[in-house]
């Protein structure tokens, strides 16, 4: 009998051969993760926020199926690629929300204490992004594993497999990076 995680892993290699049924076959199969990580994402983004987790799924859904150019290779490299673009989805409403806080289009009125917090909660969103590209711009790979424990929710082992190094070397450079980030995080 094939595992979940084998099964996923066909069936993603089989869609990008152009099995669109294969398609079909994988959601059901990948939504319940997708979901997890997306509820991940937005119980860290505290009270207040206006993006629900489904609309977060469905979103990530649509731009996951509009990648034709992917040759996905396994679950994990399925589930790094929806990290990656859960966390673009996460910080462009924090962008949308942080210019609606300066005026943006919008007419100024006074706002209520969870309307606050939601902006607050969508500088700390942003301030993890901008820390998130320099890191990224010094090492590349402790970038990618920050987004991919973080933001992917996957375990070092799985976060290992999607780069091709050890576990070890997970586990130094995530011990790094979160140093690194709590750092810069609160220097500014």
């Amino acid at each position: 009998m094939e595992s979940a995680a084998h099964q996923v892993t066909r069936l993603l290699r089989e869609w990008s051969d152009g099995d669109e049924s294969s398609l079909e076959q994988l959601m059901p199969l990948v939504h319940g993760e997708l979901h997890r990580l997306a509820h991940q994402h937005m119980r860290r983004e505290g009270p207040g926020h206006v993006l629900q987790t489904s609309a977060l799924i469905n979103e990530a859904y649509l731009r996951l199926v509009d990648q034709p150019q992917i040759r996905w290779e396994n679950r994990s490299h399925f589930f790094g690629i929806a990290a990656r673009l859960m966390r673009r989805i996460l910080v462009d409403d924090a962008r949308k929300r942080n210019s609606a806080k300066r005026g943006g289009s919008l007419i100024q009125v006074p706002l209520d204490e969870a309307a606050s917090l939601a902006q607050e909660q969508a500088a700390n969103v942003t301030a993890l992004d901008e820390a998130l590209k320099r890191l990224e711009a010094i090492d590349a790979r402790q970038g990618q594993i920050v987004e991919l424990r973080f933001f992917g929710g996957l375990s070092i082992e799985e976060t290992a497999s999607v780069l091709q190094v050890s576990p070890g070397t997970v586990m130094r450079d995530w011990t790094f990076a979160r140093a690194w980030l709590r750092t810069e995080m609160t220097s500014v």
